[in-house]
């Protein structure tokens, strides 16, 4: 999902000086999981503010064929930095963090824009009670990989980018085999791990109420921003803000 987001985006302005990291801070390292019809490059804004604080940031390239793939995909981006983690999920990403924190180097997580499916339950088991919103269309090809529904995508997904950005993101979607919202998660690191949660205002993607029902399931630190499903593109700082707080905030064995 490339997009020139970090642009706008003005470092240095933040909570937190450049490179301001205290010594005695155990979390310095970060995962980010991009979710469905994505890639990893929307998180650009994001990766600039967390890097320019001092963090060290690695960014998942989920294949998105399969949950188990996914979740190996982020097992590997955790196992190569050094020490406790805070790791990020963005919408389905949400799923592959419940899945994936479970690894011990993860000290925290935050939900962005997110689903967190219990032991059991599946990512299309979250809409059971709320559904997607009506503008939020997914079509489904003969090989079982879907794509967001080209006339309703800026609407159903990137509500708050501009016109060039929404088409790019549109043109540039990763599909994913549906199959996956249909696999259970076998762990819930939520469980266990402390949590955060972004709920974008103005999502279309994913309903608000949703989004506010998972964070306080989970028991997540809720923090709510203007913005579309892909908030942590059109708020990079925002959303930086919720994942540095996490990072002081996780306490390590």
């Amino acid at each position: 999902m490339a997009v020139a987001a970090a642009a706008a985006v003005n470092l240095g302005t933040g909570a937190y000086a450049q490179g301001s990291l205290p010594t005695d801070q155990a979390v310095r390292s970060v995962v980010l999981v991009h979710g469905a019809f994505a890639d990893g490059s929307g998180w650009r804004g994001v990766y600039d503010i967390l890097t320019a604080r001092g963090y060290r940031v690695s960014v998942v390239q989920n294949p998105l064929t399969s949950l188990e793939d996914d979740v190996a995909a982020t097992h590997r981006a955790i196992d190569r930095l050094d020490g406790p983690t805070i790791l990020v999920g963005h919408s389905y990403g949400g799923t592959v963090i419940t899945e994936a924190g479970v690894n011990p180097n993860v000290a925290g997580l935050v939900y962005v824009s997110a689903l967190a499916p219990d032991v059991g339950e599946t990512t299309g088991d979250q809409f059971s009670e709320i559904p997607a919103p009506a503008d939020f269309v997914i079509e489904t090809g003969a090989d079982g990989f879907g794509f967001v529904n080209s006339e309703k995508f800026k609407i159903g997904f990137a509500g708050d980018t501009s016109d060039p950005d929404a088409a790019f993101l549109r043109d540039s979607q990763v599909p994913i085999n549906m199959e996956i919202f249909g696999t259970p998660v076998s762990h819930a690191a939520w469980k266990e791990k402390p949590s955060w949660a972004v709920v974008a205002t103005e999502d279309n993607a994913i309903d608000p109420e949703l989004l506010r029902h998972t964070a306080d399931r989970i028991g997540a630190v809720s923090v709510e921003v203007p913005g579309s499903h892909v908030v942590f593109l059109t708020q990079p700082e925002a959303v930086a803000d919720v994942i540095d707080t996490a990072a002081r905030s996780a306490h390590t064995n």
